[in-house]
């Protein structure tokens, strides 16, 4: 879908054949940011994407 990194590397997001959206971005590793997160289920994992990402390639519908 689209990317604002300047090497292929991330952020980065995908579609897929589904329609789901996949996020690929650097793992949030900030315990401070991580402790305001809440209900997290086993397997899950957090990945920072850029606001810039988001708004330069969400559907604007």
């Amino acid at each position: 879908m689209g990317t604002t990194s300047q090497n292929g590397g991330c952020p980065t997001l995908y579609e897929t054949d589904t329609g789901d959206i996949v996020v690929q971005g650097d793992r949030l590793t900030d315990p401070e940011a991580l402790a305001q997160l809440a209900d997290v289920l086993p397997g899950e994992e957090f990945v920072v994407v850029p606001r810039a990402l988001l708004t330069r390639f969400a559907p604007k519908e």
